[in-house]
């Protein structure tokens, strides 16, 4: 499997001509597991549900083994027998997340953080238990860097965003941010604001988005256009409130001037998260060739060890 940048990119360009090797074929299986919600509306766009054409598309990928599965399955889908051996989580949700509790979201980050599980989060994902709780972490591991070598540790407090399904104003604060209260004996004591994991504006009006790839040598962006169309989609409009992102690799505009950082990646750990916007269920998003290579792409730089 490779694992550099470099040895990446020649794989991949490898595998989008054919010209996969024997070798290739004979490495290490990675493991990946789908989870959808499997909504009803999904046959709108898919025959199949939207998590089971992901899951179709990378069982004809060399060296996958893949499982689909959903909310109502047994254990939500998210046993340890399913989990256990899974290296990439691949998550899509949207009007049922809240069903999967908080404690089934961190202890999915706890495998992130230890480096034997990575997830792609979605569309509307950006409020799936397990990205929240990742979310959440990042940016409990971002105020805890910053004031690593304090002589005394400030006490935390944390403040939860407001419940899902409620939307940010474009004039709010961005989230994550921190409230710091300094007293004359010197202690420290923070407010730490949970990040809100959505925006102030959303529009599902089925128009064109157009994407631009912002970091072409990036693994996740091997063999995709600098920028491509996706002739139907919903629109989402920044500010996201996330933390601040160690790579952003995707843009997408709309004509009407609203712009989102639709494809970010983050270190957790010793793990990656990995958000990419596009793919309401209504439309046939991961029939198309571009959305799947990236997936594919993710999958495969997720499954390797962080460099």
């Amino acid at each position: 499997m490779p694992t550099t940048r470099r040895e990446f990119l020649v794989a991949s360009a490898a595998v989008a001509s054919g010209l996969v090797s024997r070798a290739h074929a004979d490495d290490p299986k990675t493991n990946v597991v789908v989870w959808d919600e499997r909504q009803p509306a999904q046959k709108e766009a898919y025959k199949d549900f939207l998590g089971n054409a992901i899951a179709d598309h990378l069982r004809t990928q060399p060296g996958m083994t893949v499982k689909s599965v959903a909310l109502d399955d047994p254990n939500q889908g998210l046993g340890d027998d399913v989990l256990g051996p899974a290296q990439v989580l691949i998550w899509w949700g949207h009007v049922r997340q809240h069903e999967v509790k908080p404690e089934v979201g961190k202890a999915i980050v706890e495998r992130i953080k230890a480096g034997t599980l990575s997830l792609i989060a979605l569309h509307s994902a950006h409020w799936a238990t397990p990205f929240m709780e990742a979310m959440n972490e990042r940016a409990r591991l971002d105020l805890q860097k910053t004031y690593a070598a304090a002589k005394r540790p400030p006490e935390i407090k944390e403040i939860a965003p407001p419940q899902r399904n409620t939307v940010p104003k474009f004039e709010s604060r961005l989230t994550p941010y921190t409230e710091a209260h300094k007293f004359p004996d010197g202690t420290v004591k923070l407010d730490l604001h949970l990040p809100f994991c959505c925006f102030p504006a959303y529009r599902n009006d089925g128009k064109p988005s157009f994407i631009r790839t912002l970091k072409r040598d990036h693994p996740i962006a091997a063999g995709v256009p600098a920028a491509f169309e996706i002739s139907r989609e919903e629109m989402y409009c920044e500010p996201f409130h996330v933390p601040r992102a160690d790579e952003v690799v995707f843009e997408e505009r709309w004509e009407t001037g609203e712009w989102f950082r639709s494809g970010m990646v983050w270190q957790i750990g010793k793990g990656r998260v990995f958000y990419f916007r596009p793919g309401h269920e209504t439309y046939p998003t991961y029939t198309l060739e571009h959305p799947l290579r990236i997936v594919t792409n993710a999958v495969r730089w997720l499954a390797t060890n962080p460099s």
